[in-house]
């Protein structure tokens, strides 16, 4: 198709800027034939740009390009908003004019990954073969079982694709692998597996150096960057509950010797609320960008870490304000917010394996919960002390 004469098809509901293809001499003359994008009874998505005949009939064939639209929706994940919606239905996808022997990419259908696969496809003709995996990306799905076999196995038959190729080849992403038995899906579908790169950029060197990776490819790399765009998922996860503690500790600051005052929220209370909030940034946020550098091995005892450093700042500022049994607290539960977020941070690591993440889990919550006891009593102790 002629780029720079054909703009994308667009959804006829709408209206069509003008353009050299809206006259039919010119669209007879610089565009192929189209096929009419209507379908009754369900809406288009935007990706889908035509329909492709294939031998079981049409398939949709999606756009290579990311609107402003697919962004937005990139940086909502980004911040965990309706993440368990952001879907492609289950199916096969053509890119570009796919013939018989293109070949067959099989993606998660969160949509983020899908739209990570498209984008990088686009002088290559292929098809996507997206699997239920329940909105959940490519290595997450791997570890619950839901990009597993059985279902590669179901789509592929559902899909009728051995009607549409003539070679019997799939190609996973690397990161797939832990929930995929190659020997079973061969046996029970006939296609056999052939694992790609850990990135979507890489497949089209990867394609064109047929089907061999580097070693670079298969590098699972986890840099500062990466590490840092998956905080605000952790952030936002914490929203509701974090809500809660923060009224209940302005709340409980109002508790002194006065019974209760408005004086004990504004000065204790707030303190506090500010306590929690700086160990749920130094776990949730600092912790994973300083990963490598911070000492342990336990992400646990990485934001204990992170989460004590932090803490000394602001008793070695004001020593003389908190006192002895303020500045006790405030180390404990600081330490312990910062130890439990960035615990949190487990499941978007490359850093962790689940029997190791259970252990961790069995040691470090009840000295987490032990922390914040004692911070507690050494808290309220402070506020009903004349002497400290």
């Amino acid at each position: 198709m002629n780029k720079s004469c054909c703009p994308p098809q667009r959804d006829q509901t709408t209206a069509e800027p003008p353009s050299c293809c809206s006259s039919k001499s010119a669209a007879a003359s610089c565009c192929p034939p189209t096929v009419d994008r209507e379908r009754p009874g369900y809406r288009l998505q935007a990706y889908v740009s035509d329909w492709l005949q294939t031998p079981i009939g049409e398939i949709p064939q999606v756009a290579t390009t990311l609107t402003a639209s697919d962004r937005r929706g990139a940086l909502q994940m980004r911040w965990g908003m309706g993440r368990d919606h952001y879907t492609v239905a289950p199916g096969l996808y053509a890119v570009g004019h796919p013939q018989a022997e293109a070949p067959v990419l099989v993606s998660a259908n969160y949509k983020l990954s899908f739209d990570a696969l498209r984008k990088e496809l686009r002088e290559i003709d292929a098809w996507i073969l997206v699997i239920d995996t329940k909105g959940i990306n490519v290595w997450c799905a791997a570890g619950k079982g839901t990009f597993g076999t059985a279902e590669i196995t179901r789509r592929v038959k559902s899909a009728n694709l051995s009607k549409v190729v003539n070679h019997r080849r799939l190609i996973l992403p690397q990161l797939g692998a832990p929930g995929v038995a190659a020997h079973k899906v061969a046996a029970g579908c006939g296609f056999k597996i052939v694992y790609g790169p850990v990135r979507a950029r890489d497949l089209p060197a990867f394609l064109q150096a047929e089907c061999k990776a580097t070693a670079a490819m298969r590098r699972v790399s986890f840099t500062t960057w990466e590490r840092l765009i998956l905080t605000p998922v952790e952030l936002m996860m914490m929203t509701k509950v974090s809500a809660w503690i923060l009224l209940g500790l302005v709340l409980l600051g109002g508790i002194g010797p006065a019974v209760f005052s408005l004086h004990g929220i504004w000065s204790r209370g707030l303190v506090a609320a500010a306590v929690y909030l700086a160990g749920l940034v130094a776990g949730a946020v600092v912790t994973p960008v300083l990963l490598p550098w911070v000492p342990g091995t336990a992400l646990a005892l990485k934001g204990c870490l992170v989460g004590l450093a932090t803490a000394l700042i602001p008793c070695g500022i004001f020593v003389n304000q908190l006192g002895m049994l303020h500045s006790f607290a405030l180390i404990l539960a600081l330490s312990a917010v910062a130890s439990y977020c960035a615990m949190n941070f487990t499941g978007s690591t490359t850093y962790t394996s689940p029997s190791g993440v259970g252990k961790e889990m069995r040691v470090a919550i009840p000295l987490q919960a032990l922390a914040v006891l004692l911070a507690g009593i050494s808290w309220f102790w402070g506020t009903f002390s004349t002497r400290l």
